[in-house]
């Protein structure tokens, strides 16, 4: 699978731009605030229904202006698809599959699996859990199409069962009929949701072992850990012990939405005792996995976006991972950079043709060798 066109109308600092691709390496370079990620983020609205970096689509749209549209023209297995997402401010956002509307954006999600690699995906490993559990649900969504229906049921009796203990010690009425009954569906849900993120993980693990091992020639120890409630007790019985606590709380304290991953380096956290080098390591490893895993479920090969790949990496990382996305295990990938001197020269280095484009405040152009 590759994206062969991609084309813009007032999308963040775009006017308007068309683009075609090669399925090989694409490389948008110019200076920072130029544009180039914003060509990512399109690319990610065309797979995944949304920007990587906002959940508020209405701020994509370039100021002074009231929408904005991207066109993708895909190839898979020799079949040509077009992919088209509008947005108008204060509309709903229109997402169409070979000029077909999408009822449900979430049966689009998996048609066009991507991995994006970005310096925002430090969050993984600096904030909270949240930020690690939509790691994992972003991989399983994009492999299992119940999955994301699943989540929306489980966040839905969890939202339910709050207000009700909130309601509890505001009012003072307890109906153990009506928690139990809630407890019942968010046991049903979780652990549904707990089985599939433990059978990913335990493929995932691996996979993830094996690229940090190469990125890094096995100079570090790290370990990538699942922790989950469900691992060592009961989900109904956990609901049950927390009970008294929840009331207190007047939230729910057990199940899969305090599942986290523990991310180690030599037995200590990543978090306080990585360099930013290390980090960013673990972090490539960790979308290289993701992509790996992504291929082996769907069959073919997903799309790899790497933005700003080259900041905080030593020049031997960084050409052990140009040669590892540019052989035959990887497909289309794009990648920005600042300058387009370090990466013409890196694939140089590893005979390695790129298709090269020019961005400057907001225009694109493709530089002709």
């Amino acid at each position: 699978m590759y994206l062969q066109q991609l084309s813009l109308i007032n999308f963040k600092n775009y006017a308007e731009a068309q683009l075609s691709f090669v399925d090989g390496v694409n490389a948008f370079t110019g200076n920072n605030g130029a544009g180039k990620t914003n060509l990512l983020d399109a690319i990610h609205y065309l797979s995944l229904c949304k920007s990587y970096f906002s959940t508020i689509d209405s701020q994509q749209i370039r100021q002074g202006n009231d929408f904005f549209i991207i066109n993708g023209a895909f190839e898979r297995s020799d079949i040509n698809e077009t992919v088209a997402c509008s947005v108008k401010r204060n509309q709903k956002k229109i997402f169409k599959r070979n000029k077909k509307d999408y009822q449900r954006l979430a049966d689009h999600i998996g048609h066009f699996p991507l991995v994006m690699v970005s310096p925002y995906d430090v969050s993984i490993i600096m904030e909270g859990s949240e930020e690690r559990r939509k790691f994992i649900d972003n991989v399983i969504s994009q492999t299992d199409n119940h999955y994301l229906d699943e989540l929306i049921t489980y966040n839905k009796v969890l939202s339910n069962r709050n207000a009700l203990l909130k309601n509890i010690a505001e009012t003072g009425r307890f109906d153990p009929g009506l928690l139990e009954v809630l407890d019942e569906q968010l046991v049903a849900s979780g652990s549904r949701i707990y089985q599939k993120r433990k059978a990913f993980m335990e493929s995932f693990t691996v996979i993830f072992n094996q690229y940090y091992s190469f990125l890094t020639e096995d100079a570090e120890y790290v370990e990538l850990v699942y922790e989950s409630q469900l691992l060592t007790s009961d989900f109904a019985a956990l609901l049950t012990k927390t009970t008294e606590k929840d009331r207190v709380l007047e939230r729910t304290t057990a199940g899969i939405h305090r599942d986290d991953l523990l991310f180690t380096i030599h037995q200590m956290p990543l978090k306080k005792f990585g360099s930013q080098g290390q980090q960013k390591s673990f972090l490539i490893a960790l979308k290289l996995a993701q992509y790996s895993y992504l291929q082996q479920q769907k069959g073919f090969k997903p799309l790899l976006l790497l933005d700003d790949i080259f900041d905080k990496l030593d020049e031997h990382r960084i050409t052990k991972l140009m040669q590892l996305v540019s052989n035959h295990e990887f497909g289309q990938v794009f990648i920005t950079d600042a300058s387009a001197s370090r990466v013409t020269g890196i694939f140089k280095q590893i005979n390695v043709d790129v298709k090269l484009f020019n961005v400057n405040k907001g225009e694109v152009t493709e530089v002709v060798s």
